[in-house]
């Protein structure tokens, strides 16, 4: 079974959730190619997707966007799950008790739940390197408030984001075993 992981990232952290996900498909026996979007013009030959982007204000990044959307038929035939990462910190609920996970869902989770009917979606925590911000965000970041909002560090849940994986794995390989 051949599986796409497709993802958009920005400063890093996200291609390294992607590619910890091939890794672990990979480990469990599937053939999987890991590219980024931007590197992707269609989504045909493959027998499963993962598509993953950074989130910021609430939306996936375009190059992630536009790949399921331009590709949203063939996703739809086919299993498809989807990731996202953005949260940074180890809180687990907000300051009104709310799931920090549940709340950083991108705003293309439910568009795209109509659109393809993903077989599941994950929010992953990110990380973040101040050092490695540039351009007009380099700028943002410098802001008091902003920084307070912004701690720095990799949060990264690698064995959630295994978890996940394997689960893929456990799910694709249970049905490519049916008659």
């Amino acid at each position: 079974m051949k599986v796409l992981v497709a993802y958009a990232s920005k400063y890093g952290a996200t291609e390294g959730i992607a590619r910890r996900i091939g890794e672990t498909l990979t480990g469990h026996g599937l053939e999987v190619d890991v590219v980024r979007c931007t590197d992707l013009e269609a989504a045909a030959g493959y027998d499963a997707y993962v598509v993953g982007s950074a989130t910021y204000a609430f939306n996936w990044r375009k190059s992630a966007r536009q790949f399921v959307e331009r590709n949203a038929d063939v996703l739809a035939a086919k299993p498809t799950w989807l990731f996202s990462s953005g949260p940074l910190g180890t809180e687990t609920v907000d300051k009104e008790g709310n799931d920090v996970l549940e709340g950083a869902k991108p705003k293309q989770f439910e568009e795209y739940e109509k659109l393809i009917h993903p077989r599941g979606m994950q929010v992953f925590r990110g990380a973040y390197d101040h050092d490695k911000i540039r351009g007009a965000d380099r700028m943002i970041v410098w802001m008091p408030a902003i920084r307070d909002l912004m701690p720095e560090g990799d949060f990264r849940e690698w064995d959630a984001i295994d978890a996940w994986a394997s689960s893929i794995a456990a799910e694709l390989q249970a049905a490519s075993a049916r008659p």
